[in-house]
């Protein structure tokens, strides 16, 4: 099994990479970004390119997954490598992608018969997170409150101490960031950073935890 799901997240890993680098910081035109997004991405051959990071890294998150939540997970885990790594360039989370995001994840998690854990779950996460921008929009963007759903679902189909692991762990990682941040010099109390990889991150945690 966590063969099996080494192999397709190395495969992925090339449409990946394809799907990252075709987002900007700002694009201007979202709808035409993401048909052109989409169109680059289904031209993609499944080779890795070199130096092959995102395959490796694509790959690695996908068999940690499956070995620890299961092959059900593995869209998630592949989803999540591409949400991070476009976050981490662009400082945004495309609805392109998080949105479409939710039916397939939902039809991933349906054997397992948790769904209705998991869309509740989806649901509290979201919440929580959208009273976070609510309160200090400038902290984080409606992305992540839409990527918060995701995670609030994978999580939850594990059940709800996991879900708990997931909205902590990722906040704490930010708390983390900022803080080494701040230490080294490189950012004052007012500088901002996306969020989003270290809410993927949190979520890795709690798949991984076992719980």
């Amino acid at each position: 099994m966590v063969a099996l799901a080494a192999l397709l997240g190395l495969l992925a890993g090339p449409y990946v990479r394809t799907l990252a680098g075709a987002f900007r910081e700002d694009p201007g035109d979202t709808g035409a970004e993401a048909r052109a997004a989409l169109a680059r991405t289904l031209r993609t051959v499944p080779v890795p390119a070199w130096p092959p990071a995102v395959e490796l890294v694509t790959a690695a998150v996908a068999a940690l997954v499956a070995w620890r939540a299961g092959l059900p997970y593995v869209f998630f885990a592949v989803a999540g490598t591409a949400l991070a790594i476009i976050d981490w360039r662009t400082s945004r989370l495309p609805d392109a992608i998080t949105l479409p995001a939710y039916p397939l994840l939902a039809l991933s998690l349906l054997p397992g018969g948790e769904l209705p854990r998991a869309l509740l779950g989806a649901a509290a996460l979201a919440a929580v997170y959208g009273v976070l921008w609510f309160v200090r929009p400038a902290a984080m963007g409606l992305g992540d409150v839409k990527l918060a759903g995701l995670i609030g679902m994978a999580a939850a189909s594990l059940g709800w101490p996991a879900w708990v692991v997931a909205g902590v762990a990722g906040q704490l990682c930010g708390a983390l960031y900022a803080l080494a941040l701040l230490a080294t010099g490189r950012a004052s109390r007012d500088t901002e950073f996306p969020l989003g990889p270290f809410m993927l991150l949190g979520a890795l945690a709690a798949l991984c935890s076992g719980l």
